[in-house]
């Protein structure tokens, strides 16, 4: 990367030529890190809120630690997902600053981000079979610094599971629902929530779930107002969204 354009803005700044403001808006295009393999996005957390996430799965354990070395050194929190525990033992040989969070499939490096949002997240998950992509949604939620509770295992064969849970629903600010089957869950708790409801449809249920395309089809057409959804398994995109939904109630 060359750095010097930055410089120069840099003491474009010191010396009063450029605003601050603009200076900031300039930054938001550079720049980038190209380490063969990969191109790493520096700025992701200046334009986003938050830093590049390393997708682990179909990368070498290499790759993954090579790219994460780079990363520490912008000085980044970094989140992988989609990891195993090889990759975790790839990236503790790089930094003793990482957590492995197999349930989430994820890998932390750095000191987790503080709970700034104001508002709840909560997680609920149809079954058991469901929690893996819940906890990524939930994590991914967390280490944006949100609160997140969680309703795991309180899907529609036995509603009153969820029914008697209802006020952690209600005081929710964003709602995630994860299911598979015939992916009915989120129908169900958007009908009983007044807030913004994301529902992942995942790829758990027999052969006519079609690998989660039957839980997504339902969820697609469901009646219910106010529901989003987002692609088969993808708890990731899931707990992105909620975060940033959650950070509007905190006026920003």
């Amino acid at each position: 990367m060359n750095k010097e354009p930055i410089r120069n803005l840099l003491e474009d700044v010191r010396n009063g030529r450029v605003p601050v403001e603009d200076a900031m808006n300039r930054l938001r295009s550079f720049p980038y890190d190209d380490i063969g393999y990969a191109k790493i996005d520096t700025h992701r957390a200046l334009r986003k809120g938050f830093p590049e996430v390393i997708f682990c799965q179909g990368k070498s354990v290499e790759q993954i630690a090579g790219i994460v070395k780079k990363m520490l050194g912008h000085g980044n929190f970094i989140l992988g997902m989609r990891a195993w525990p090889e990759a975790y033992e790839a990236v503790r040989a790089v930094t003793d600053k990482v957590e492995f969070h197999p349930d989430a499939r994820a890998i932390l490096v750095g000191e987790r981000p503080p709970v700034t949002s104001k508002g709840t997240i909560v997680v609920v998950s149809a079954g058991t079979a469901d929690i893996p992509v819940a906890e990524e949604a939930a994590l991914t939620a967390e280490v944006m610094g949100n609160r997140v509770e969680k309703l795991y295992d309180v899907g529609v064969a036995g509603l009153h599971r969820l029914l008697d849970r209802r006020d952690v629903l209600f005081k929710a600010n964003v709602l995630i629902a994860v299911a598979g089957m015939e992916g009915a869950l989120p129908s169900v708790v958007g009908g009983l929530v007044d807030k913004p409801l994301i529902a992942v449809p995942t790829s758990v249920g027999y052969g006519a779930s079609l690998g989660g395309i039957s839980a997504l089809m339902t969820m697609l057409t469901s009646c219910v107002p106010g529901i989003g959804v987002v692609n088969i398994d993808n708890g990731f995109g899931a707990g992105y969204l909620a975060a940033l939904i959650n950070r509007l109630g905190d006026g920003e």
